[in-house]
């Protein structure tokens, strides 16, 4: 009977042992502990690049724009030129001509894990060149993959001698694991397309404390007002923040829609996506706005904390929008200058935003999936098929599709022109070969609405150096906004 209580006892002190053993492994997380983070480095060239790894600096490449891309070795370090120690970072800009590359830009992205930036509020940098010029586009947060956070300085004046340059960060919070430190493009444009050398030295991110007022927007500082219908998809290219800067001025930074939180305040009849992008699903009045460094309450649908942006922009829907009737003819007989149903030719632009005297602006739009011009403020507009030009040779007649909505004016007066450049391809080149045809819509032939198709023929003698299609108000008409689509050439 002793023998029984004593083994009893002797297990339980055992079961008491091993849950002490057990309880003592598993250590809660001292209050001294460091959980593992990013590198917080700041600096990124100081003579040298820093902490930046062997494989850092990527020269944007050709692309659809741009077939030839970037001049490849754009960049160096200047053993010559600094504003502090030793050595600067060297850009040489190439002539428009040089077939290597007719602009310098590229980003520089950090060679293994990303950096911590959130304790400072800016990057900043020293820079100078060779002669006053203006750098398209400086700033950070471009990796190529997934450029979650880029933000943009654009229009930067640079003179000849040493001056510092403040790229406020928009949200810090965010830039916990960054590895794009810096991303630069610029041209000859305001050089008359002579090269030119600009240096970069102190390259770093800082926490200055001296940046204040941000205000977000969303549509260019003003509430905007938008009438639209069922399905259409409205992109948000118009983001901004402006800082009020040590200097007591002003400076706008172009951040990425990631920084943002937006909303709607009806999304039965507008959503808003993570990007900005605002998809009308129903009628009636939405005001979509929006908040950078603060939350949203889903309940109340309220922002939090942050900065709200300073303008919205208000939908109007106005219901279920008509389409187009869709084309039928043979593919093969077309050439298509704007169609979803139709392969279109290259099209250099579909508005040349020609200054000074064109006062025309673009708010395109898609429709479950169609595509459709907008001419805002309009007064001419062009269409240029000069890359390269088109031969229309085979060509009898040419179809557009317009639709005015609200009302038609009631000196409506529409001018349609053709214009052949002839062999050297050349918009009033030299000798004057360019070619005319003009075609007149009046009132009488359209409607408010609701869609009208205009067939012509092609009078051209000479049609195979296509290069542009003009549109505009003549004889004092004040149309001001218009849809376009299916624009092509064909044959029977």
């Amino acid at each position: 009977m002793k023998n029984r209580k004593f083994n009893v006892l002797k297990d339980i002190l055992l079961l008491v042992l091993i849950v002490l053993i057990n309880g003592s492994c598993e250590r809660n997380i001292s209050d001294d502990a460091a959980l593992a983070t990013f590198s917080t480095t700041a600096e990124i060239f100081t003579d040298t690049p820093i902490g930046m790894g062997t494989d850092f600096y990527f020269p944007y490449g050709p692309d659809d724009l741009n077939p030839i891309g970037s001049k490849l070795n754009a960049w160096t370090v200047d053993q010559n030129v600094s504003y502090l120690g030793n050595a600067s970072m060297r850009f040489d800009v190439p002539s428009s001509n040089d077939p290597e590359g007719n602009y310098a830009g590229g980003i520089f992205r950090v060679d293994g894990a990303g950096r911590d930036l959130s304790g400072y509020d800016a990057l900043t940098f020293w820079a100078k060149a060779s002669q006053g010029v203006t750098l398209g586009e400086v700033g950070f947060g471009e990796d190529f993959y997934p450029n979650k956070y880029i933000t943009t300085m654009k229009n930067v004046v640079v003179g000849t001698n040493w001056k510092k340059y403040i790229i406020p960060i928009p949200d810090a919070s965010k830039l916990v694991q960054e590895k794009g430190m810096f991303r630069y493009s610029t041209g000859t444009q305001g050089t008359n397309g002579s090269g030119y050398i600009f240096w970069i030295d102190e390259l770093k991110f800082e926490k200055l404390g001296t940046i204040g007022q941000p205000r977000p927007s969303i549509a260019n500082g003003v509430n905007k007002t938008i009438s639209s219908f069922i399905g259409v998809s409205i992109p948000n290219a118009d983001l901004k923040e402006t800082f009020n800067m040590p200097s007591g001025l002003d400076q706008a930074v172009f951040p990425a829609a990631a920084y943002f939180l937006f909303k709607s305040s009806d999304s039965n009849v507008a959503t808003v996506d993570s990007k900005g992008n605002i998809t009308v699903v129903g009628s009636g009045s939405a005001v979509v706005t929006a908040n950078i460094g603060g939350t949203l309450n889903t309940t109340t649908n309220e922002f939090v904390g942050g900065k709200n942006s300073i303008d919205s922009i208000t939908i109007n829907s106005l219901g279920t929008f008509s389409l187009p009737p869709t084309p039928t003819r043979d593919p093969s007989k077309v050439l298509s200058i704007f169609s979803d149903t139709y392969t279109n030719v290259p099209v250099a632009y579909y508005n040349g935003f020609w200054g000074p005297g064109s006062t025309t602006g673009s708010a395109d739009f898609s429709v479950n999936g169609n595509n459709f011009l907008n001419y805002t403020t309009f007064n001419y507009v062009g269409i240029a098929t000069s890359n390269p030009t088109l031969n229309a040779t085979a060509m009898t007649n040419i179809h557009f599709d317009m639709y005015v909505p609200n009302s038609v004016p009631s000196n409506f007066d529409f001018l349609i022109s053709i214009e052949d450049w002839g062999p050297n391809q050349v918009d009033n080149g030299s000798p004057n070969d360019d070619t005319r045809q003009q075609i007149f819509v009046n009132r009488s032939q359209v409607q408010a609405n609701t869609w009208i198709s205009i067939d012509a023929p092609l009078t051209l003698v000479n049609r195979n150096n296509i290069g542009l299609i003009i549109m505009e108000n003549i004889n004092g008409s004040s149309l001001t906004n218009f849809y376009m689509d299916n624009i092509y050439f064909y044959r029977p």
